[in-house]
């Protein structure tokens, strides 16, 4: 499917993954608008891309951000806080509140606002990780909330046909997302995937562009991860 001139809504567009995936669409002729709650980053974003700019807070409903929008024909979840690995005696649970409240409760507001401005033919993609199938300590959260996005991409696949719904499933990729000194993890985890590196967010937004742009994939869930569901 060819996305020139499509629209495009990218929530979590202002870095990282999500950035990466607007830059993508922009280089394949998409009309691209990136959400995120900064907006300094909103702005600096769009205008590095040539893109249209909006502000919202994830966290919550985005009441009025599509009406602002207007139509449109695929929308991109790919926003969340950082991650904290936390060990479950020392777990916060209101801290992990929080982190369900962007990345799934979030993505499920967007979803259900988004619906209506959604065109005939249009496609909803979400943000898992690997975490889901391979856990490591201090991952509790982490994992059930790449799990609950799994779920909630079925079942959504279901409910909301002929709309395809659809999520990426990244592996380690270097993004801000994992906060800053954290070379040696890196080094770590690229040691132990068959691929001997961990992802570019290039790489993850390959796998977005591919989900939005294949006409007949829905309740799919694709990894990207350097082999290391096989490690």
């Amino acid at each position: 499917m060819n996305i020139a001139k499509e629209r495009v809504v990218v929530l979590g567009g202002t870095s990282g993954i999500g950035y990466a995936v607007a830059e993508a669409a922009v280089e394949r002729g998409a009309e691209v608008v990136v959400v995120s709650r900064n907006e300094q980053r909103v702005r600096e974003a769009a205008e590095r891309l040539g893109a249209t700019g909006r502000t919202a807070d994830l966290g919550h409903a985005p009441t009025g951000l599509f009406d602002e929008i207007g139509p449109f024909d695929h929308l991109v979840y790919t926003a969340g806080e950082q991650l904290a690995l936390t060990p479950m005696a020392s777990l916060d649970v209101e801290q992990a509140r929080e982190f369900f409240g962007v990345r799934y409760f979030g993505a499920l507001a967007a979803v259900r606002a988004a619906l209506p401005h959604l065109r005939e033919g249009g496609s909803i993609t979400l943000t898992s990780g690997t975490a889901a199938d391979r856990p490591g300590p201090g991952w509790a959260v982490a994992s059930s909330i790449c799990g609950a996005v799994e779920g909630l991409t079925r079942a959504l696949a279901v409910e909301l046909a002929p709309i395809r719904v659809n999520a990426v499933k990244p592996g380690v990729t270097r993004s801000p997302m994992w906060g800053a000194d954290v070379e040696q993890f890196y080094a770590e985890t690229a040691a132990a995937v068959p691929l001997r590196r961990v992802g570019e967010v290039a790489d993850v937004a390959d796998a977005y562009l591919y989900l939005i742009g294949q006409p007949f994939t829905t309740g799919t869930v694709l990894t990207v991860d350097g082999g290391a569901l096989l490690a």
